[in-house]
């Protein structure tokens, strides 16, 4: 027992000795400006440092035909860039470049995409990036028939988005892109806040039948996975709703979530395919609306 008792004191000792030697040590301080980082992406990307929004609008010119200078397209064909994470648009010109992204307007895509460099396309995200994003109108056409009578189209939708679908395993919209529908720049998610509902119906479309699944952008199993569950009426509905998300002006003293203004950019509802009750009650008075940040709230007409 002495002797082990003697050799923990060595060692103590021995511990305190080196204690003492790395606090003497001169540690560098972490500087105020860190250097650019490297953010790893698909494919041809996967080197690019982060972009600069000033040589992407240099760059812009090519997309401006069909995505507008700022990403705000003038028809409602093509998708919505303006306030797009860097990292996603790059990610898609990556895939578009590799031909791995195959639907829509894909041909379109391959000749501009194939001239630019990784740190080209990171410039583009960056540019689009830094633009706001306009929006158009949500529906809210009082639905007549099926499980959803007596909802607004739009709705279900926001169902969706805020809270999923419990009992069919249906994460809510928000858990990837954010609730007010900004996108997640780290993971590479789009945003989806005012996106054309004309492109994001077809786009769930897509996603559900896995139409053109590039192998390695496992993101698009992710999101085939919770497509395939959903109905004509839901999907629809989705693409009205998000396309309604817009930024709202701090001095509207508006509710967080206000009424959405008619229009006819969907049917009331859809024969096809019926959907669970349980993704979202029927029920003839407006429900509690889910908490959404202030800055945002459904474009009003």
């Amino acid at each position: 027992m002495r002797h082990a008792r003697a050799y923990g004191l060595v060692g103590l000792a021995a511990l305190v000795v080196v204690a003492a030697a790395v606090a003497q040590t001169t540690v560098t301080p972490v500087p105020d400006k860190a250097p650019v980082q490297v953010a790893p992406l698909a494919g041809a990307v996967e080197t690019a440092t982060w972009g600069d929004p000033k040589a992407g609008q240099q760059k812009a010119g090519a997309c401006a035909a069909c995505h507008g200078l700022d990403g705000n397209p003038a028809t409602p064909a093509y998708p919505r860039l303006a306030g797009m994470p860097e990292r996603y648009v790059a990610q898609q010109l990556a895939l578009f470049k590799s031909h791995e992204r195959v639907t829509g307007m894909a041909s379109v895509m391959y000749p501009i995409a194939e001239v630019l460099s990784a740190q080209d396309m990171r410039d583009l995200g960056a540019w689009f990036q830094t633009q706001k994003a306009g929006a158009g109108i949500a529906d809210d056409t009082a639905i007549a028939t099926g499980p959803f009578a007596g909802r607004k189209y739009y709705e279900i939708g926001e169902q969706l988005f805020h809270s999923g679908d419990k009992v069919r395993g249906i994460p809510g919209c928000m858990a990837c892109h954010g609730p007010a529908g900004q996108g997640n720049p780290g993971p590479a998610y789009p945003a989806l806040a005012g996106q054309e509902a004309a492109y994001a119906k077809r786009r769930l479309e897509e996603y559900r039948v896995g139409t053109g699944a590039p192998a390695t952008y496992k993101n698009f199993h992710i999101m085939a996975s919770i497509a395939k569950q959903l109905t004509d009426e839901e999907i629809g509905s989705l693409a009205s709703y998000v396309q309604g998300l817009h930024a709202r002006a701090n001095d509207t003293g508006a509710p967080a979530m206000a009424a959405v203004a008619p229009t006819a950019a969907a049917p009331a509802a859809s024969p096809a395919t019926p959907a669970s009750p349980a993704s979202v009650p029927a029920t003839t008075t407006a429900p509690v609306q889910p908490a959404v940040p202030a800055a945002t709230a459904p474009k009003q007409g």
